[in-house]
């Protein structure tokens, strides 16, 4: 069974949203801890009574270090002292980081953790990352996320050889930033299937398996993405219901339409994988309903179930060698 803690504090529909979307993916496989206050009535599932909390707004660093018996930090200290398999928040995201830093700590090579979201696409869903971890990155931590992304998608995908895209401004290769131009050059020789340049309009189309861009870029690509298919698809409830021809049309359609907001629907997966750290680290959104919030659960299971991160430690011990390696024992002494 996978025991995933849960900040029951964590959003802005917390607890009650939290507790609702925990019972919901409560079963046989998965047991939701809920990390919280003394009193909070968590339906049967199993309470570790905390004393502090985390607001949204408050600064990162200094919230964890202030607040250590905080629902967030507890619930991150609980995967780093094994006590559970992964941790789930729907709080202050920079926390999230800060209290995986300190509590679960990076992976053994890993140079920034790094926030990967599963988005939908016309050939199924991909992998985007960084999505928001950090705000400036350097050409070779875009290339290490890239290995990381690429881990995600072979394991909870199922993608054998997933692709690997780079965001930027057009397709050609000299096109983009320092930033991009240099990471460019870095995947195309690394070994992973590059595919080259993406464009965010090609994001929704399935351009690439994986792909790789800074955090700040990434989170405003996401947020964008979201964003749109959000209004595009109440925009197209309202067309439906403004009319008694569309209402009769919407009949007609509404299996297509169910359809495709599930596919759309950033609830479905409910959260984004922290990677790079030494256990699993899930980040749900800020205003995450109950389905989101079971989803997000589910989703931290399935990375567990898949062995997410003993594969991103394996691969990224493989990376440290091979670099060892190609520097010489001369490079090394320097």
């Amino acid at each position: 069974m996978v025991r995933v803690a849960v900040d029951a504090l964590g959003g802005d529909r917390a607890p009650e949203e939290v507790v609702a979307g925990a019972l919901e993916a409560a079963s046989g496989d998965v047991l939701p801890v809920l990390y919280g206050p003394a009193g909070l009535d968590t339906g049967g599932l199993p309470l570790v009574e905390t004393t502090q909390e985390i607001a949204m707004d408050e600064k990162p660093a200094d919230s964890v270090r202030g607040k250590p018996d905080s629902s967030l930090v507890r619930a991150c200290r609980a995967v780093g002292e094994g006590e559970a398999d992964a941790v789930l928040s729907a709080g202050n995201t920079g926390a999230m980081l800060a209290a995986g830093l300190l509590e679960i700590r990076r992976l053994h090579g890993v140079m920034r953790p790094a926030i990967a979201v599963v988005i939908p696409s016309r050939r199924g869903p991909s992998v985007l990352i960084d999505s928001g971890a950090n705000a400036d990155a350097r050409p070779e931590h875009l290339l290490q996320f890239a290995h990381m992304g690429a881990i995600l998608a072979e394991e909870v995908l199922e993608r054998p050889k997933p692709s690997v895209g780079l965001l930027s401004i057009g397709e050609e290769p000299e096109k983009g930033n320092a930033l991009t131009l240099e990471a460019h050059s870095l995947l195309a020789a690394s070994g992973l299937p590059f595919a080259g340049n993406v464009e965010s309009r090609s994001l929704l189309e399935g351009a690439a398996d994986v792909v790789v861009t800074d955090g700040f870029t990434g989170n405003v690509s996401l947020k964008l993405l979201e964003g749109t298919i959000r209004s595009v698809l109440d925009a197209l409830r309202e067309e439906i219901a403004a009319t008694a021809r569309g209402k009769a049309g919407g009949l007609l359609i509404r299996p297509a339409a169910r359809g495709l907001r599930a596919r759309l629907d950033p609830d479905t997966y409910g959260g984004a994988y922290l990677l790079g750290l030494r256990g699993l680290s899930v980040i749900a959104h800020g205003n995450s309903s109950r389905t989101a919030i079971a989803n997000a659960i589910r989703l931290a299971a399935r990375g567990v179930h898949h062995r997410v991160v003993e594969r991103l430690g394996e691969r990224i011990a493989e990376r440290v060698v091979a670099s060892a390696r190609s520097r010489g024992p001369d490079d090394g002494m320097r």
